[in-house]
């Protein structure tokens, strides 16, 4: 199979019978509206829906037929998908340019599966380390661990960046409900050090717990964090360097830096290579959201991410909720030339769901060359941002509903309230429903007419609609929804990049600026005028930071 997939690459999308196929029934479709659609075919909101993993997507409100179905899971068999879902879940090392497995598959797979990494059966390692993971976090909620002077531990500070921040924070905001409220939370990944006062403004070091979230215990930004907390926990702790054992734990694969920053190896949770940043969630990165909802909580959210990845897995492409959303992300990013997706989730818990997807799905899809090193030949992945409903409806809306960009839109909305409130919730998915259904159809220059408006002004009242939407629904907010929301996102996101041909899982183009930031602090932090070699821009920029930063 590994040879099937080699081959596979070779091949630019354009030159695919599939995407060629595509262009041509784009320009014949492009300017139908979905009013029509829904005329023409009274079933079709209950006939372009997919079910599974407890969660229930319509795409019924697409500028899509039936034919364009067809077409665009035509281009994912051509492209070689179900062969390149077939090698993440054997372990192969589908991450060329790291060479390395991608396996946040494995992270959730129950105790007794197997998968395998050179040759070793990974499940066993991702179980030991959930166990060591559960019993420490039972020993900080019940207070049996205990800060240096004896008190309980009520306040943890995740230290981290990237994937080692934006999923727990997400998942912190998300799972609130779950949480443990004896216990504060913080997280810092910002270097700027407003970030770390802020954070531990409220606390008291005697009962602080830090974990320093980083594979490799070297992340410039994350290990400045981490040593400017140390510092001021011994500042208040009468200096007592083996107070550092009681109050900070790793999360890491260096076990040699973190005993030399004095935390106990023992209290170090490991992770592997083949668990990339932004998939790392359900990993030791999680210890942060154990501890805030419990194991229990945390379990039940491995299960849901392990629930979408069974689907995923398995299900015909047809009713493929994740193929489905990363096949019309296609449709539009390369035949319309929608450069965004907004997410919309009609639920407050889930107000940094967009943020965390940004990097999930711009830092894997956000590639300029396919994975065998040529120029794409396409646009690769659009912009994703969003706001919770009904916030959004009083900021941006008025863009989507009467401006003049394409936007397709993803509405997440659920049954059932977790704080139930008279009319709350049912206004709260009446919007969600409205919105969708106005995006989709709007209202014509007749309707407008008819309802007595001034010629004048008639113009002015006017929604062209065909904006197309994705409907996501669930019961309600648990932590088993959430695991089953991140692994959709994280599997269309697969499907993106393998119609794209590209590696959806490294991560290169974060590196030039770190780099260049490496030669620049350096200079800012002098003590002598240095000698400049960039750009004149740069050069008059370094010198105006060292006249502002000497003046004061």
């Amino acid at each position: 199979m590994a040879t099937d997939i080699q081959v596979i690459t070779k091949f630019a999308p354009a030159k695919r019978t599939a995407w060629k196929a595509l262009e041509a029934h784009y320009r014949r479709v492009r300017e139908l509206h979905l009013r029509n659609l829904f005329a023409d075919d009274p079933t079709r909101g209950e006939r372009m829906v997919a079910h599974g993993a407890g969660i229930h997507l319509d795409y019924s409100k697409n500028r899509i037929t039936d034919q364009t179905l067809k077409l665009l899971i035509q281009l994912a068999e051509e492209s070689g998908l179900q062969a390149r879902i077939d090698a993440m879940f054997r372990g192969e090392k589908i991450n060329t340019t790291e060479k390395r497995a991608v396996l946040h598959v494995a992270l959730r797979a129950p105790r007794g599966a197997s998968i395998f990494v050179d040759g070793v059966n990974v499940v066993p390692q991702v179980h030991t380390v959930l166990e060591r993971m559960s019993h420490f976090c039972n020993r900080v909620r019940s207070g049996d661990w205990k800060g240096c002077t004896g008190k309980r531990i009520r306040h943890v500070i995740n230290i981290g960046i990237g994937g080692s921040d934006l999923g727990p924070v997400m998942a912190h905001e998300a799972l609130r409900h779950y949480s443990d409220r004896s216990m504060t939370f913080q997280f810092v990944s910002n270097v700027d050090g407003t970030a770390f006062v802020e954070a531990v403004r409220d606390c008291d070091p005697a009962e602080t717990l830090f974990i320093v979230s980083s594979k490799t215990f070297t992340a410039s930004e994350t290990m400045t964090n981490a040593r400017t907390a140390r510092s001021w926990l011994l500042a208040g702790l009468n200096g007592d360097e083996k107070s550092v054992a009681n109050h900070f734990v790793a999360i890491s694969m260096n076990a040699a830096d973190v005993a030399q920053f004095g935390i106990d190896t023992r209290n170090m949770f490991e992770f592997w290579e083949w668990v990339g940043g932004r998939y790392s969630l359900g990993s030791a990165i999680g210890l942060s959201t154990m501890l805030d909802i419990g194991p229990r909580n945390f379990l039940a959210l491995l299960d849901g991410l392990h629930q979408m990845d069974m689907h995923f897995l398995s299900t015909p492409f047809e009713r493929n909720m994740p193929v489905l959303m990363g096949l019309l992300t296609v449709w539009y990013n390369n035949l319309f030339g929608a450069q965004t997706v907004a997410v919309l989730p009609y639920e407050q818990y889930l107000h940094r769901f967009p943020a965390y997807l940004q990097q999930l799905t711009m830092e894997s899809n956000g590639k300029h060359v396919t994975a065998i090193g040529t120029e794409v030949t396409q646009s690769t992945s659009p912009i994703y941002w969003g706001e919770p409903g009904t916030n959004c409806q009083h900021s941006f809306y008025q863009l989507l509903h009467q401006g003049t960009r394409l936007v397709p839109c993803d509405f997440i909305v659920f049954g059932r309230s977790l704080n139930s409130l008279g009319r709350h919730h049912d206004m709260l998915v009446g919007n969600a429903f409205a919105q969708a259904e106005a995006l989709a159809f709007g209202k014509t220059t007749e309707e407008v007419k008819a309802e007595g408006i001034a010629d004048w002004l008639t113009p002015h009242r006017v929604f062209e609609g065909n904006q197309p939407s994705n409907m996501i629904f669930a019961e309600r907010l648990t932590p088993e929804t959430l695991g089953q929301l991140v692994a959709l996102y994280e599997h269309s996101v697969f499907t993106q990049g393998v119609t794209w041909n590209i590696n959806s899982f490294d991560q290169w183009g974060v590196e030039l600026g770190e780099a260049l930031a490496g030669q620049i602090i350096p200079e800012l932090e002098a003590m002598e005028e240095p000698q400049l070699a960039h750009d004149s821009s740069t050069n008059g920029l370094i010198r105006r930071y060292r006249s502002l930063k000497d003046a004061s």
